[in-house]
């Protein structure tokens, strides 16, 4: 999860949009301050480009205070990387001739059969609903266009979680067909088991095919009418039109939404362990934990770092050369097709499937489930103690990732500097780390941390020091920042972008630095990007599993690791209240989604 929707706007903007000068008397000139006054003096020339401040010792400490503040983000992100080269050279004694022989080849065997899988059916599902919602118009269209987001809210490690009870062979639905059938036991009638690669594809399919669905779908509605309509006008059908026009065009999005996917994919280990598919994530963690390894782990790391930037580089290929400008002037928006009688049941009928698979089927099984827990033995006190964890943690989290995203996106804008956008990208490279990955990079720098405090201690008072990094609360909020720190630096980024430079000149020609005009003149107007920037990055800490089951502290319990313990031992009634809970903060992201997905310039949507 860089911000999601920041991302996806980012890869979707083919052109920068015209910037219109602010006319005397109306919008934020009205008020008359003398920033926005001395913003629209003639004084100071319109340029795109960054103009040097004259040098002094002041502005001299800003630059070196947010240099090293950005630096030293940059070297938190980059540490567990840098670590696991370095475990993984130690070598793994005799143990490495067993895992490249009969862990790592299966391992990338599933990994690869996965991806390819979940692949095709994200765009596929993805792809479709996106050109239904934005070409037709049906009966149920609006609530259809909205209800194909809410598989966003569902985990991924919950909706396994939900349909290993609910296809179970004396689960209901297995149940059910047999009485349809007329079958008394269930070896009378054995149906394809869920416990399988392509049990786990579907499933991964039908959680993640919101992120090619939502900047696909974008990208329809904006294009022009009259591309379709030259289509149409030389003889193709709506088929051809989808294929040889919309399509194309949409490769971009498509490629953007795909490659978020997979990383998700690749990030679960919840899914993949429940449903029997030894991916790398499972196969780290259980060297990790059952052979107690950590050099092979992190050889093992190594290996799904390099698939992680291979799908990165895959989607930037996919997108190279691919940038469409539009007109000067607003094209007219693309017109839906109206659909009627059966064609439009049977449309309405279509999209409804991702959605009852993806969201309803779970959600609904989780609160019956969750309501019968209740009714039989209300609320434990171990869901409330999980609860409070999981918020504290999270609400941690958020807060460092959002207050370091700001300070490495606001160096580039009010600093200037391309090697500061350099340390940018650095920050947010956490974000195409999986979490489990990242959970092993930690834990030697942790160790060593720990170590070298304790000697210190010792040397110094004669007493041990209690661990301050591994094993505590601090290493998973550490974790969660760098994992997710991308979210809240792209939405800094993309609302200081939208600032006019003006702004900040103007501040600063009234006597304002860097802070000055950051706080007066920039925070006021981004703050809506930053509050959704950090709502993402809390809900992504409150369902993130990999992480957790890794470094949580010892005895300490979140919803996430409660609800796969549940599973392993396989009481799936007795972790359908955290999996709701999970479920109902999941939904928090999606109502922001709905705020933003439809573009304003198109009243059609």
């Amino acid at each position: 999860m860089t911000d999601r929707e920041g991302v996806m706007e980012q890869g979707l903007d083919g052109v920068a949009p015209l910037r219109r000068a602010p006319r005397p008397g109306r919008g934020l000139a009205e008020r008359g301050t003398p920033v926005e006054q001395a913003a629209l003096a003639p004084a100071l020339p319109s340029s795109g480009r960054r103009r040097p401040v004259a040098a002094g010792p002041a502005r001299r400490l800003w630059l070196l205070a947010w240099t090293l503040a950005a630096g030293l983000t940059a070297l938190l992100v980059l540490a567990p990387v840098a670590a696991l080269g370095i475990e993984a050279l130690q070598g793994s004694g005799g143990l490495w001739p067993h895992l490249l022989a009969y862990v790592l080849p299966p391992a990338l065997r599933d990994t690869a059969l996965l991806l390819a899988g979940v692949g095709l059916v994200v765009v596929a599902v993805g792809t479709g609903a996106a050109w239904l919602v934005a070409a037709y118009d049906f009966p149920g269209r609006r609530l259809l266009d909205w209800a194909l987001l809410l598989p966003l809210a569902v985990p991924t490690y919950i909706a396994a979680y939900a349909y290993l009870d609910l296809l179970h062979p004396v689960g209901p639905v297995q149940s059910a067909i047999r009485a349809l059938l007329g079958y008394a036991r269930p070896r009378d009638l054995i149906l394809p088991d869920l416990r399988s690669l392509p049990g786990c594809i579907l499933l991964l399919g039908f959680v993640l095919y919101p992120y090619v669905y939502l900047p696909t779908r974008a990208l329809f509605l904006m294009q022009s009418a009259t591309l379709v309509e030259a289509g149409r006008s030389l003889g193709a059908g709506p088929a051809a039109v989808f294929l040889r026009v919309a399509l194309p065009l949409a490769r971009p999005a498509i490629a953007l939404g795909a490659s978020l996917a997979l990383l998700e994919a690749l990030n679960d280990i919840g899914a993949a362990e429940f449903l029997g598919v030894r991916t790398l994530t499972v196969s780290i963690y259980d060297t990790w934990v059952n052979r107690s390894d950590l050099p092979g782990a992190a050889g093992l790391a190594l290996v799904m770092l390099a698939a992680c930037l291979g799908l990165i580089a895959v989607e930037r290929r996919a997108r190279r050369g691919r940038g469409y400008a539009g007109a000067a002037q607003r094209p007219r928006r693309m017109s839906r097709t109206p659909l009627s009688g059966p064609a439009a049941l049977a449309a309405l009928a279509l999209g409804l499937v991702p959605v009852a698979l993806g969201f309803l089927a779970p959600a609904s099984y989780l609160a019956v489930e969750a309501s019968r827990r209740l009714h039989r033995a209300g609320l434990s006190g171990a869901i409330l103690s999980e609860s409070v964890n999981t918020l504290v943690y999270a609400a941690l989290a958020t807060a460092v990732a959002t207050t370091l995203g700001l300070v490495v996106a606001a160096g580039p804008r009010l600093l200037g500097g391309r090697w500061r956008e350099a340390l940018l990208r650095c920050a947010t490279f956490g974000y195409a780390i999986p979490g489990a990955i990242l959970a092993i990079g930690l834990l030697p720098p942790l160790a060593a941390l720990d170590g070298a405090l304790d000697g210190a201690s010792r040397a110094l008072t004669g007493a041990p020091l209690a661990a301050m990094g591994l094993g505590t609360g601090a290493a998973l909020v550490y974790a969660y920042a760098v994992r997710f720190l991308a979210v809240t630096a792209g939405s800094s980024e993309a609302g200081l972008a939208r600032v006019p430079r003006s702004l900040g000149d103007a501040a600063r020609i009234l006597g304002r630095g860097p802070v000055g005009a950051l706080a007066r003149v920039h925070l006021p107007l981004t703050w809506p990007a930053l509050l959704g920037g950090a709502l993402l990055v809390f809900v992504d800490c409150v369902k993130e599993l990999p992480a957790t089951l890794i470094l949580r502290p010892l005895n300490v319990e979140t919803l996430a690791t409660h609800l796969y313990g549940e599973a392993a031992r396989g009481t799936y009634e007795d972790g359908a209240v955290a999996a709701l809970l999970i479920v109902a903060v999941g939904l928090l992201p999606v109502a922001l989604l709905l705020r933003v997905s439809t573009p304003k310039a198109s009243p059609e949507a």
